[in-house]
């Protein structure tokens, strides 16, 4: 391309100053005669842009159902329906406000820079904010954890109460609220123990020295057989589960501690918890003739 071409292609913006002095050198038919075509022109103009912003505003509904019915379709969370429909309305307008103004002839190079650097300077101020969001967004797409699921983050253990775009709220078992950003949640390990519909409950139980484990064994394992809330093997084999089992977990100082093992639905398991606790404390002397030991220590003395 010649300078000539390149000179030739430049919009030249007209200098107001320059037609307010050319409508001096005019007569009054002539200043009528142009006030009446820029009007004409502006009118033409307005009349565009109301049809356009009309016929942009049906179009922007049509797709604002499209996306909220696909939405709907697939269960989408509905915080998170409710945050993408605002979110597709907000930029469709956009669009659509920047296209009636180019129509109605006014610049919008400095309305998309004006914006521009706000976005920019909204973003610096509330990153933190955003990131929370953002994590919010993630939580509700790929749900690592819902409503009334019981979770472990951030050093804290409760039931989901409420998921927000910002926060998730948790009650812990004391009943205490926690409010937990979700920028943190969506980057760190999450414990989420409701995912499953079976947990295994352990116990440690520690018998004398002495005693017989083989009984101990055998009067724990009658006592799961018994309880219809505990997985038997038949039932754990079908689900992949393993069966009860009571083995010796370890050699202590004062006791051998036996480690006892069980799968029960999750809704059972803080009852079936206590509930043996007890149990074994109270059923097992007398079923397996054992002991619960003290700590103790052997001192021997010798006379030199």
């Amino acid at each position: 391309m010649t300078p000539q071409e390149v000179t030739d292609s430049v919009v030249t913006v007209p200098d107001p100053r320059e037609e307010i002095l050319a409508l001096k050198d005019m007569s009054f038919d002539q200043v009528i005669h142009t006030i009446a075509t820029d009007l004409a022109h502006f009118a033409i103009s307005l009349v565009a842009a109301i049809l356009v912003f009309y016929v942009g505003k049906f179009i922007i509904g049509r797709i604002y159902a499209v996306v909220s019915k696909i939405l709907t379709r697939h269960k989408t969370e509905a915080s998170l329906t409710t945050f993408l429909l605002s979110g597709v309305r907000i930029v469709l307008y956009f669009i659509l406000i920047i296209t009636v103004i180019g129509i109605l002839g006014i610049e919008t190079s400095s309305f998309l820079a004006l914006f521009a650097s706000a976005g920019v300077a909204v973003g610096m101020a509330l990153s933190g904010t955003l990131q929370n969001f953002a994590g919010g967004v993630l939580i509700l797409a790929l749900k690592p954890y819902k409503i009334g699921d019981y979770i472990e983050a951030q050093g804290f253990a409760g039931t989901v109460r409420k998921i927000e775009i910002f926060n998730t709220i948790i009650t812990t078992p004391d009943n205490k609220t926690i409010i937990i950003p979700n920028g943190d949640l969506s980057t760190s390990p999450i414990n989420n123990s409701t995912l499953q519909t079976h947990r295994r409950v352990e116990w440690n139980i520690g018998i004398s020295y002495g005693d017989n484990v083989g009984r101990a064994r055998e009067a724990i394992l009658a006592m799961f057989a018994a309880d219809p809330r505990i997985v038997d093997a038949a039932a754990a084999s079908a689900s992949g589960l393993a069966a009860p089992v009571v083995v010796v977990g370890s050699l202590d100082d004062s006791a051998v501690t036996l480690k006892v093992r069980a799968w029960v639905a999750k809704d059972l398991y803080w009852d079936i918890f206590f509930g043996y606790n007890e149990r074994f404390y109270t059923e097992l002397p007398e079923r397996a003739g054992i002991n619960f030991p003290f700590p103790q220590m052997d001192v021997h003395v010798s006379n030199s």
